[in-house]
């Protein structure tokens, strides 16, 4: 997991009985690919059979790099929350000028803007987008609709992935979301997201 923005996430995941790892990286010093290495060095010191993954947003680009630099991974499922798994129009926007390439740094290339490995991996990969137009969107003009306020729910689609479902949460808002919780919770404990 990444930073002390998913730090409710990451209670609601303990709650519910998970042993979780926060990982922290520079996601505009360096870009995923690398942060990528620096995530393998975190997850080689875990012991247990069954490791799963939860990302938000450039994070599950990280984990795409992690699985294809390092595929020999502990069995478990992922699921990514709001990333744009296609290429992100608000990030090619944003990089157009001076103000964007200083906020976005090396998130951009080999992540934001690709390119970025197929995911290829077996185990189940679950995407949870947000429909709540509430961010930096908001002023981006072009973000097709529906997105989260950052990234359009057509952005987090990617061919491989196991199951897809839009929530009304925004970017950022996903991770305070306790429907989000739940619906990570499900995946993780079934492969599929929970459906009434």
């Amino acid at each position: 997991m990444n930073g002390l923005d998913m730090s409710l996430l990451r209670r609601r995941l303990e709650s519910a009985g998970y042993a979780t790892r926060r990982f922290a990286y520079p996601s505009v010093k360096q870009n995923p690919l690398d942060n990528a290495h620096l995530l393998q060095a975190m997850t080689a010191r875990i012991t247990t059979p069954r490791v799963h993954f939860v990302a938000h947003s450039l994070g599950g680009l990280v984990v795409r790099h992690l699985f294809q630099l390092y595929p020999r991974q502990p069995a478990g499922q992922v699921v990514t929350l709001g990333t744009p798994h296609q290429p992100s129009i608000a990030a090619r926007k944003l990089q157009k000028c001076r103000f964007g390439r200083v906020l976005l740094g090396e998130s951009l290339q080999l992540g934001l803007l690709g390119p970025v490995p197929p995911w290829r991996d077996k185990r189940p990969l679950g995407v949870i987008a947000g429909t709540l137009r509430f961010g930096m969107g908001m002023i981006i003009p072009g973000i097709p609709r529906p997105n989260d306020g950052t990234v359009a729910v057509a952005e987090t689609c990617i061919e491989g992935m196991q199951d897809h479902i839009t929530l009304p949460v925004s970017h950022f808002g996903m991770l305070l979301s306790r429907r989000v919780a739940e619906q990570t919770l499900c995946f993780l404990q079934h492969g599929k997201f929970c459906r009434e």
